[in-house]
């Protein structure tokens, strides 16, 4: 069983930039796909970006479509999000998720989440 941990988040102005990594640990990171998923207070869980266990293949919410870029290095077992032109509205707690085989945009159905790490956009 893979254990996830983020970090990366804090405080950043509207139009600012954030790189939020995810550790993964106990499991075969390569077998793993991976994602980002946040959640606005108040609001449902909400598919960000996912990524192939190879890196291979992407997907993301268009909401954040040339603006984030997941990408993973299966040497250090961690999956990046970096995010650029931040928005207020995308003030969420951002939680790393993993699922075998395949990633998918659904929330609910990754398999294993990370604690999450809050990302606030102040404008």
């Amino acid at each position: 069983q893979v254990q996830l941990n983020e970090s990366g988040g804090g405080l950043v102005q509207a139009g600012g930039s954030l790189t939020l990594s995810c550790a993964a640990s106990g499991g075969t990171f390569s077998r793993y796909g991976m994602g980002w998923i946040r959640q606005a207070q108040g609001k449902e869980r909400e598919f960000v970006a996912a990524i192939s266990w190879s890196g291979g293949s992407t997907d993301y919410a268009d909401s954040v479509k040339g603006r984030f870029t997941i990408s993973r290095d299966n040497f250090k077992n961690t999956v990046y999000l970096q995010m650029n032109s931040l928005k207020p509205e995308e003030t969420a707690v951002y939680y790393c998720a993993a699922r075998v085989p395949r990633p998918t945009s659904a929330p609910a159905r990754w398999d294993y989440w990370g604690q999450g790490t809050q990302v606030t956009v102040s404008s």
